[in-house]
């Protein structure tokens, strides 16, 4: 795999002998069901977190009422999701920083 696959990137070569299809587009003109957005992503990762929080919670009220007795499961899922809310706590004080280190710059 090289970087080229991985960005799309043309060689400098190749920008010059590019057809029109393989061009960028203008700003206003993307593609916007290639990717989901941002927004979209964002929601998807905090459902994931509650059903994964939510999993987490029924399979240690399942070992305390002896439904189950495989207390490895038990802990790796509050695990993951321990390490899930963890993530997400940082992206959210990452998102907070650059905010406010855009708001604090001069104009």
């Amino acid at each position: 795999m090289t970087i080229q696959s991985i960005s799309g990137a043309l060689p400098l070569g190749g920008l010059q002998d590019a057809s029109a299809s393989q061009r960028p587009q203008p700003l206003g003109q993307t593609d916007r069901t290639a990717a989901p957005a941002f927004s979209e992503r964002l929601g998807h990762a905090v459902e994931d977190l509650a059903r994964a929080q939510s999993e987490a919670g029924e399979k240690a009220a399942a070992f305390e009422r002896g439904e189950t007795g495989n207390l490895a499961e038990v802990m790796i899922s509050q695990q993951v999701s321990s390490l899930g809310f963890q993530l997400a706590l940082n992206v959210r004080n990452k998102a907070l920083g650059a905010y406010r280190d855009i708001m604090n710059m001069p104009v």
